[in-house]
């Protein structure tokens, strides 16, 4: 009899061990942004080339201001390597403009975002595919000291800093301007300084095609008006006659 009920409870655990479901499996990509492959910058390359350099725009346009605490990075902010963040009770102030693209376009939309704190100044330029397949979205970076002003900034070709391809169902495809390592001397870039031209010089074009050297000046002076406006002084209430 024993040996039956032993068996009963050893087949009653095999069966619930093989019930559980499995954990699941955890893959991790490790992007390799200071040294792409030769097969990744043909398609940064590639990319880059299909950016249209006079885009037909459509009606429809989106112009943004705004102030973020820095504990977080904003969403349309995603900063390089080479960007220096903040301390947390830092702010940033942010402009945004997005343009539609004619329907015949491979992209649908083009966002141009700015951003300052006191540390450094961000332009961020996404161009989102209208059909995606293989290629999602586009995106450029560039970055500047803050103690320049943001119109300087803007009149300047600023080098692009990080070019980032996000792809359907596969990791992303990024280069970035390495100036330090972990350990070791810096990796030799000379290989991706025609990529990283080509990015600059699509920003730049998008600059003066998005009217941002007008735009953000004119929207970031509207932000500190805002937050250094007094606020209104509460009268104090009428006081009832007394009755006699």
């Amino acid at each position: 009899m024993f040996p039956q009920i032993l068996i009963l409870i050893i087949c009653s655990v095999l069966q619930a061990a093989a019930q559980q479901p499995a954990e699941p499996q955890v893959k991790v990509n490790v992007l390799n942004v200071c040294t792409p492959s030769a097969e990744e910058q043909k398609e940064i390359a590639a990319a880059l080339a299909k950016v249209p350099r006079q885009p037909l725009f459509a009606t429809d346009f989106e112009i943004d201001r705004g102030r973020s605490t820095l504990t977080d990075t904003p969403n349309f902010l995603k900063p390089g390597a080479s960007t220096h963040m903040a301390s947390e009770s830092a702010a940033a102030d942010w402009v945004r403009i997005r343009r539609e693209l004619a329907v015949q376009a491979l992209f649908s939309t083009v966002q141009y975002s700015f951003s300052v704190d006191p540390g450094n100044m961000v332009e961020t330029l996404v161009f989102r595919v209208r059909d995606p397949k293989e290629l999602m979205q586009v995106s450029i970076e560039d970055s500047a000291s803050s103690v320049t002003s943001s119109a300087a900034m803007l009149a300047s070709a600023t080098p692009a800093s990080r070019i980032k391809l996000e792809r359907f169902g596969k990791s992303s495809v990024v280069l970035a301007r390495c100036s330090t390592v972990e350990s070791g001397p810096p990796p030799d870039q000379t290989a991706y300084e025609t990529l990283f031209q080509s990015a600059t010089a699509i920003v730049s074009n998008y600059r003066g095609l998005l009217n941002a050297q007008r735009t953000v000046p004119e929207e970031l002076a509207r932000i500190r008006q805002t937050s250094t406006k007094p606020k209104p002084v509460a009268k104090p209430a009428a006081k009832k006659a007394e009755n006699k």
